[in-house]
């Protein structure tokens, strides 16, 4: 079959004024136009390509590799809102819609939201929608304590950061446990800290536990050689500094000093932490 919205590979099957027709194994067409065609592209050969319906309503085919594949989630523009609803830029000619229904506060022209992208069913079209959790669900977990996952942040709540994890899962990342600026719309690398009861996830944005500290060595010497050897932080620094500086909590931060202290690649002075040459 030929898939709405996500990535075909078919045969280049024969050459047209308008372009060169696609096929499946089954031999359903669909037309790759002049404008997306590579010139190697001939016929006989494998073409990986997204394929969409038309301001006219017909298949066609793209090279061009959309910001957001179908049952998919992305940070998405809004280029224009009509009386039908917003339509959003998903890299490819024609603008996705998002109906007035599907749009859990109203968008407005210029801003960006994070929106999931299906096929409906009465319209056979693509469509977005920006309520995102009703997407979102965890009766499937197929992930474990520890396990390194992907998350896009889709809402900053009152006690944390809500978050679509590995594209289907809902997961949250408390505000206290942030030390780096982050914002709706961002992907990131986030660490399964814990799976409650009815299988809700909490995501940290640091590897867990001793695992966590070991990463922070790595960084703070990356750190001292970027800076000529030194950090002008200490125990005494505050919080809030070491974590404008580093990203980490003071408690990461002392961690991981004694145990460059320990292995003799840090000495550590009244003004700050030198690297050992």
């Amino acid at each position: 079959m030929i898939y709405l919205g996500k990535k075909n590979t078919l045969k280049a099957h024969q050459q047209t004024e308008a372009g060169m027709m696609l096929i499946d194994d089954n031999r359903n067409e669909v037309l790759l136009p002049n404008k997306y065609m590579p010139g190697y592209l001939k016929v006989g050969d494998m073409i990986d390509v997204c394929v969409y319906r038309d301001s006219g309503d017909w298949l066609t085919a793209t090279t061009i590799k959309p910001f957001i594949e179908i049952y998919g989630f992305a940070y998405l523009n809004a280029r224009a809102v009509t009386s039908y609803g917003a339509f959003l830029d998903w890299g490819i000619e024609k603008d996705m819609l998002v109906p007035f229904k599907e749009q859990l506060v109203k968008m407005e022209e210029g801003k960006s939201y994070v929106v999931h992208m299906y096929l409906d069913e009465d319209t056979q079209r693509l469509i977005g929608s920006s309520n995102i959790q009703k997407f979102l669900s965890n009766e499937n977990l197929d992930i474990q304590l520890d396990d390194e996952v992907d998350v896009l942040v889709f809402e900053n709540s009152p006690i944390g950061y809500l978050v679509v994890v590995n594209n289907q899962f809902k997961g949250l990342i408390y505000h206290n446990e942030v030390y780096k600026k982050i914002n709706v719309g961002d992907r990131l690398i986030g660490y399964v800290k814990n799976i409650k009861e009815g299988n809700a996830l909490d995501i940290s944005l640091q590897k867990i536990g001793f695992k966590h500290v070991l990463s922070s060595t790595d960084f703070i010497l990356d750190v001292l050689h970027k800076n000529k050897g030194f950090i002008n932080l200490s125990d005494n620094s505050s919080p809030q500094e070491i974590m404008e500086k580093l990203s980490m909590s003071k408690k990461t931060f002392k961690k991981a000093i004694g145990i460059l202290y320990r292995e003799q690649l840090v000495r550590i002075e009244n003004d700050g932490v030198y690297l050992v040459r």
